[in-house]
């Protein structure tokens, strides 16, 4: 009987099944005849085994040969899943995996995806879900725990990661929360950028600066407003010039104006002195006619 194993499994092959119980010998003597092996799993066969095989080392009060005779093997157990107890009539925690537990202590063979605990009773703790809570939550929002079962983030990731567990990182060319936004066209290398804040790698492209390269540089602002100011003392100067010339030409109109009018009234003058030459002549002729027929008139008598 020395170094037996003792297995319990659904099929009669002992890989397939649970190692309950395996017995080393510290001391020179035979094991005990009668033993109880307490073994907490399910299964339809009990595999009872023991070898020696060719090559391996084994203590020297070892038999040469495994042998052993069964006189008699007895297996407790309550007829139906979910119980335990004396009298196999109390339920197994409601958490236990498949509602399975020891049949005489009611300890959980393996909880329920988030619950840990002798009876799984107990969430994971803080930072971690799953089966047995072994798996760490991803990088949710403000480092927030993420749910005990399924992992998944309740308020959003943080910045550069992306997915319902938030452990995705931004494809290229995105950052921030939830990798919604687009690295910057300014940046040195284009879509090239730190996807937690959309910093530009490499830096910015002449005429911008700031984190994500969005801000116009210092020395393109003032070029842009010197281009500006010298747009609107180019169109000022325009309009002074303008303003001289109406000026110069309204101060040379009145002299032109003033050589019209003399000129208008000279030939008025010109006119008006034939016009009074007219006059006289026709009413001397009238008169010299007057004058005539008066002295003929003299004459006759």
């Amino acid at each position: 009987m020395a170094g037996f194993f003792l297995y319990v499994s659904n099929t009669t092959s002992k890989e397939n099944g649970h190692l309950c119980f395996h017995e080393i010998q510290t001391v020179n003597s035979t094991p005990s005849a009668d033993q109880k092996i307490n073994c907490p799993v399910h299964g339809r066969y009990v595999i009872y085994y023991n070898e020696r095989l060719p090559g391996v080392d084994y203590p020297s009060y070892y038999s040469e040969f495994a042998f052993y005779e069964l006189c008699e093997l007895e297996v407790y157990g309550c007829r139906q899943v979910g119980v335990y107890g004396l009298d196999c009539n109390k339920p197994c925690p409601v958490n236990c995996q498949e509602r399975r537990c020891v049949i005489n202590t009611g300890h959980c063979l393996g909880c329920l995806s988030g619950y840990q605990g002798l009876t799984c009773s107990q969430v994971c703790k803080q930072g971690f879900f799953g089966d047995e809570c072994s798996r760490r939550c991803g990088n949710c929002r403000n480092q927030q725990t993420c749910h005990h079962i399924n992992g998944s983030c309740l308020n959003g990731c943080d910045e550069g990661v992306k997915g319902w567990n938030c452990t995705t990182e931004c494809d290229p060319s995105f950052y921030g929360k939830h990798c919604i936004h687009n690295c910057s066209e300014n940046c040195n290398v284009t879509g090239s950028c730190d996807r937690f804040f959309g910093e530009c790698e490499g830096g910015c492209k002449p005429g911008w600066t700031g984190i994500t390269c969005k801000q116009i540089s210092t020395a393109s602002e003032e070029s842009q407003v010197s281009a500006i100011v010298g747009g609107i003392f180019a169109v000022i100067v325009v309009i002074l010039i303008a303003v001289a010339v109406v000026i110069l030409y309204k101060r040379l109109n009145p002299r032109i104006s003033r050589q019209q009018t003399a000129g208008n009234k000279r030939t008025d003058s010109s006119n008006n002195q034939k016009n009074e030459d007219s006059e006289n002549y026709t009413q001397l002729q009238v008169s010299n006619e007057a004058c005539q027929y008066d002295v003929l008139k003299n004459c006759l008598k």
